[in-house]
């Protein structure tokens, strides 16, 4: 929920949500291309 009527824009805590979000993204498709190209869930471990 972004909050309009905030003196400073959107609260710290929804940008860090967004920025977890996207990191967790960011590492579901790093996973699905590691295990697309190399066929293991983490390259050189398993």
């Amino acid at each position: 929920m972004i909050m309009t009527d905030h003196p400073y824009g959107v609260p710290h805590n929804e940008r860090a949500e967004q920025l977890n979000g996207r990191l967790a993204m960011l590492g579901v498709m790093a996973a699905l291309g590691a295990y697309a190209i190399t066929g293991q869930i983490i390259p050189g471990v398993w």
